[in-house]
């Protein structure tokens, strides 16, 4: 690192000392004094990552136990994409002597990388973090604002996200609770294609060009932000999003009985409340997770309430309350009573279709609406439709976006692993886990220390002036030339 440590007082800090000027000059402008030093500071970053990568590839090249197996062919440039910027680096291209035809970057393979791979973990780490929340292209701003890394490169690397399985943290003790609340929705994505462009079709005559990803997420109740706030939140939300049909629903609602078998002491629940609308691949869940009670969504319920009596003018308010007491203290025949006295007022130029469909809804989730409004043994206000758009259409489809379907499954994985606090990072480092496959020669040797301890010393000589600031040790030298003899061994 000492060609790094001369940049810094040769160049950085000849630029802080300007900067500082600058800033003294005009203390108003503390924005670009901030600016100035960061962007000097990646600078100095970059240095030090393109001095320290060739620096171990010219402790793996100078290794004597190295060259009984491995010689140098010649040296390749290879440029990185990271979290800091652009990194441009030489490492040796070597051949194996027991196998000619084998050829490899000892170095590459040492960092982990494949032949082809542009970004590093950090640096899909950061566009994936960016991209979760805004777009592709920001995600590849967010790396690199030069552009080395494109919308392309961001989808790319989304696009070959794979997820790990039940990847909550399983506590040693289960947790107690009395309820338990399962809430589910969907959203409604529009499609530019779905596996290929020009691929959509029509059905009944209209363009099928829309997909629904789903939600699900697990909570406890919910709890005010603050003393005095009017507003609420989950109490341990844990959030399931999928672009699902059939048999891929059920694994999808297994998956939710799994966390919940994984997490709570089943047997202490007095309740599991389903809060939903209703809909067919929600209430497949009652088949899959025994014991469910469900209660219709009430944003849902007030909207058909409302479709029922807007016919009914400044009456309207008080025909939902008779409608409300109905379902709550009455039976249907009481409730269908009252329809027909609000289907009598409906004006003769109003499709009446309308209104039975709106009717036969409530009255087909007759028990879900009843629990709902009677409020008793620990239901809470269901919050789907917020939570949808929270977790899936801000990003997905409040503003014009085309979508394809491995886009959107993709994406409304990420954003419910961001919901759930996943780390961008160990996702990244999740998909060379699950990728990696036993690689390298056997037989392989390894630099000694002492060999490596002599190489450090004959490169101190040509750097004196620099110790008097900055005080390298051999110790500190044997331990960096050690670990990287382990982890070749580990590589070969």
């Amino acid at each position: 690192m000492e060609n790094s440590i001369a940049y810094f007082y040769e160049v950085s800090t000849k630029v802080f000392e300007k900067l500082i000027k600058e800033f003294y000059k005009d203390p108003k402008d503390f924005a670009s004094f901030v600016t100035g030093i960061d962007q000097e500071l990646h600078r100095f970053g970059i240095q030090l990552l393109k001095e320290t990568l060739e620096e171990m590839d010219d402790g793996i090249r100078t290794s004597g136990q190295r060259k009984q197996d491995w010689v140098i062919d010649k040296k390749f440039n290879r440029e990185l994409v990271t979290s800091l910027g652009t990194v441009n680096f030489e490492r040796t291209h070597f051949r194996n002597k027991k196998n000619p035809t084998q050829f490899s970057f000892l170095l590459d393979r040492m960092l982990g990388l494949e032949e082809r791979e542009h970004f590093t973990e950090d640096a899909k780490a950061r566009m994936l973090e960016e991209a979760v929340e805004t777009s592709y292209r920001r995600g590849g701003d967010a790396v690199n604002p030069a552009g080395d890394a494109s919308k392309e490169s961001v989808m790319n690397v989304i696009h070959g996200l794979q997820f790990p399985e039940d990847d909550w943290e399983k506590p040693e003790e289960k947790r107690q609770v009395e309820y338990l609340y399962i809430e589910a929705d969907e959203d409604h994505v529009h499609l530019q294609f779905r596996e290929t462009k020009g691929d959509l079709g029509k059905e009944d005559g209209f363009k099928n060009n829309t997909i629904e990803p789903k939600l699900i997420y697990v909570h406890e109740g919910l709890r005010k932000e603050a003393p005095e706030s009017k507003r609420y939140s989950l109490i341990h939300p844990r959030y399931f999003s999928r672009v699902t049909e059939g048999d891929g629903t059920r694994k999808l609602w297994n998956e939710v009985y799994r966390y919940i078998s994984d997490t709570y002491d089943v047997d202490h629940v007095k309740k599991i409340y389903l809060n939903s609308d209703g809909g067919g691949w929600i209430l497949m869940a009652r088949k899959e997770l025994y014991g469910l009670t469900h209660v219709l969504d009430e944003f849902h319920l007030d909207k058909c309430l409302t479709k029922l009596t807007s016919h009914m003018l400044d009456s309207q308010g008080d025909a939902r309350d008779e409608l409300r007491k109905a379902i709550r203290h009455g039976t249907k025949k009481d409730f269908q009573q009252i329809l027909g006295q609000l289907k009598g007022y409906l004006p003769e130029s109003r499709n009446t279709d309308a209104f039975d469909r709106t009717a036969e809804y409530i009255l087909s989730n007759w028990m879900a609406a009843k629990v709902r409004l009677c409020h008793k043994d620990g239901v809470v206000g269901s919050s789907t439709e917020g939570h949808v758009y929270h977790v899936l259409s801000k990003r997905m489809s409040t503003n014009p976006m085309g979508w394809s379907v491995v886009r959107t499954g993709k994406m409304c994985q990420l954003r419910a692993y961001h919901q759930n606090h996943g780390k961008m990072l160990e996702l990244v480092r999740y998909q060379r886990q699950a990728m990696e496959k036993a690689a390298g020669a056997e037989d392989e040797v390894f630099p000694s220390v002492r060999e490596i301890m002599n190489s450090e010393k004959k490169a101190h000589t040509d750097l004196e002036k620099y110790y008097d600031t900055y005080q390298h040790s051999i110790s500190s030298q044997v331990a960096k030339q050690f670990y990287l003899r382990e982890q070749l061994s580990l590589l070969l």
